[in-house]
């Protein structure tokens, strides 16, 4: 697969992975595409709580957010979009799920691109569906079931 990965840390945050883990967690999500574009911006609190305020309407920093590329159809571009991770958010997580952070940041960029491609959780059907796809890249990137 052809990939442009376009990866922004906005965070002095320690611990954030390099661009080889966030670029081989994107292929795994975006398996079967030609080719894929996308930005993947980490970022800390405040910046996560003022997007999450103002796309999602909630109050404080959340973990991952997804922005599908929303192209008219006339344009063929392989351009998914983008995706923001609050960094300080990963490590807090993941000490408190018992987990390895990077095994969280794989998941979140993972869960992350998942959406990009239009997969959502609104339904239990559709969640199911997202979490078992997750479950299966995860695992093919050498990490266990992140909701066990």
């Amino acid at each position: 697969m052809d990939l442009e990965l376009d990866l922004q840390i906005a965070t002095n945050e320690r611990g954030v992975p390099d661009i080889a883990r966030f670029e081989s967690w994107v292929r795994g999500a975006a398996a079967g595409l030609e080719a894929a574009e996308l930005t993947v911006r980490v970022v800390g609190r405040e910046e996560s709580a003022r997007l999450n305020e103002r796309y999602r309407s909630k109050t404080g920093p959340t973990n991952v957010l997804s922005f599908p590329a929303e192209l008219p159809a006339e344009i063929d571009l392989p351009l998914l979009g983008d995706i923001v991770i609050c960094a300080p958010l990963v490590d807090e997580e993941a000490r408190a799920q018992g987990k390895e952070p990077v095994a969280h940041w794989a998941h979140l960029v993972v869960h992350g691109v998942l959406h990009l491609r239009g997969y959502d959780h609104e339904e239990q059907a559709a969640a199911e569906h997202m979490e078992g796809l997750e479950k299966d890249i995860l695992e093919s990137l050498g990490f266990s079931d992140p909701y066990a």
